[in-house]
């Protein structure tokens, strides 16, 4: 609402007042009760017999002259170092004259003047919102939390059938990468790590490019922590459906020593682990860096736990990389779900003693991949509400 006619009754009203300077720049956005207080610790006081708005108003016009030293030109800067704003490059020159007309003016408004030109002053604003809960002066009843999971399940949803062509394409990449891979993988091979690789990097369109419009919506009062699982929750329809798109056409072309069954367990379980690891670097990084540290951190993990089996620190390391677990779990499921025995299941009996791997480790391997899912789904969440505009 535009306060016209600037009376006094009416000024005090108002719970909050924004004043803007020629150009949007904003001079003053805050609580009515302390626009007086702030102006006079810049050295602008309101005369007597002179309403505050006009006064304010007749200053930004150029009409009365601030005094003191300051300029209509510093008010905005004022503004961003008294709150901790970045000042932008266009503007850095009014810095100098605000630091040397404020020596005399206000000490503590000169310290935090300093303090914000090396970049020390903490940006409290964006963190408390994030973690405690402002008073609302409107008297407005903000829905909770499953309320608005409810809401944002459907139109998380219907983003998604917006996106129906991207599904379709990646689904269709999946069944070509099932082809390929099990009409040349050998028994060996790792024919699970492409298609992990593939979903992670399709994970990281769930929040790469919302995080501003999440930062805009958590300002009036959205729950992050309903916009996060209904997110998670819509993504799990992928979580499910893709190992079943892989295997369709994996399983029936390659040589199958295990049920297929055990093999949608496994890849059902290392999707769910690198979806939330897709997550954490989606929120915390740009597009760009995320997907490089999508395809990096695979395989570095997975040379770390193909090292020599008899160093101990190599060792110990390997033994939380989750590469080694899903690869564990795909060679103790042909043990488990074995088709084909006699000679092959001493052949690959040999095998597993010589990797290190212990044939009662399967279910050791999946709870594993589940629990990096969930504390990697933690540590987005976290990132999301400190780190929700970066």
């Amino acid at each position: 609402m535009i306060d016209f006619c600037h009376s006094y009754t009416l000024f005090k009203m108002f719970d909050d007042l924004i004043l803007l300077a020629k150009g949007g720049l904003t001079v003053y956005h805050g609580s009515v009760k302390k626009v007086e207080e702030y102006f006079s610790g810049l050295g602008i006081t309101v005369p007597e017999r002179v309403n505050p708005p006009d006064h304010f108003i007749d200053i930004l016009e150029g009409i009365v002259k601030p005094g003191s030293g300051v300029t209509v030109q510093q008010l905005p800067v004022r503004w961003m170092l008294h709150n901790g704003y970045p000042v932008p490059p266009d503007m850095m020159q009014y810095c100098d004259q605000i630091a040397t007309s404020s020596k005399g003016v206000n000490p503590s408004f000169t310290a935090a003047t300093e303090q914000s030109f090396v970049g020390e002053e903490p940006k409290l604003d964006h963190r408390q919102h994030s973690f405690l809960k402002s008073h609302d002066l409107s008297d407005r009843v903000t829905a909770g939390v499953l309320r608005q999971y409810r809401y944002f399940l459907g139109r998380v949803g219907k983003q998604r059938l917006r996106e129906a062509k991207v599904q379709a394409a990646d689904y269709l990449i999946l069944l070509l990468a099932g082809a390929c891979l099990g009409t040349l993988s050998k028994v060996n091979d790792d024919p699970f790590g492409a298609t992990a690789l593939l979903c992670k990097i399709a994970a990281l369109r769930s929040f790469s490019l919302d995080k501003l419009h999440h930062w805009r919506e958590s300002s009036s009062g959205m729950s992050s922590l309903a916009y996060f699982l209904s997110k998670d929750t819509i993504d799990h329809f992928n979580t499910i459906v893709k190992p079943l798109v892989y295997l369709f056409m994996f399983y029936f072309l390659t040589n199958p020593r295990s049920t297929f069954m055990d093999n949608y367990i496994v890849l059902l379980c290392l999707i769910y682990c690198v979806t939330g690891i897709a997550y954490v670097f989606a929120i915390f990084l740009e597009p760009s860096p995320a997907q490089l540290w999508c395809v990096l951190l695979p395989v570095v993990l997975t040379l770390v736990a193909n090292q020599d089996k008899e160093d101990k620190v190599r060792k110990l390391l390997g033994n939380y990389c989750y590469p080694k677990w899903a690869l564990e779990a795909l060679s103790l499921q042909m043990l488990k779900g074995i088709i084909y025995p006699g000679v092959w299941l001493i052949t690959r009996c040999g095998a597993l003693m010589e990797s290190g791997y212990s044939v009662h480790d399967w279910t050791r391997c999946l709870v594993s991949l589940i629990l990096t899912g969930i504390g990697s789904r933690f540590v987005a969440f976290f990132c999301l509400v400190t780190f929700g505009k970066k």
